[in-house]
């Protein structure tokens, strides 16, 4: 297995991690109530998810 002989910079470090990079995650619109939601989970403002309803919701539309 190959060693480093030698230090990697610290410039030379970062501009490598500088890759490392995530990406936002998707959102969706519930097919129930139209409310942004993330995907494959269940919705947090009306709980439905694949057409069944799973949980209560975790926010309402009264809320202040």
């Amino acid at each position: 297995m190959a060693v480093p002989k030698r230090k990697m910079s610290r410039s030379n470090t970062r501009a490598r991690r500088s890759q490392w990079k995530t990406t936002a995650a998707n959102t969706a619109a519930c097919p129930n109530c139209k409310a942004p939601k993330l995907q494959h989970v269940a919705c947090p403002a009306c709980g439905a998810y694949n057409g069944r309803q799973y949980a209560e919701a975790l926010r309402t539309e009264h809320e202040g």
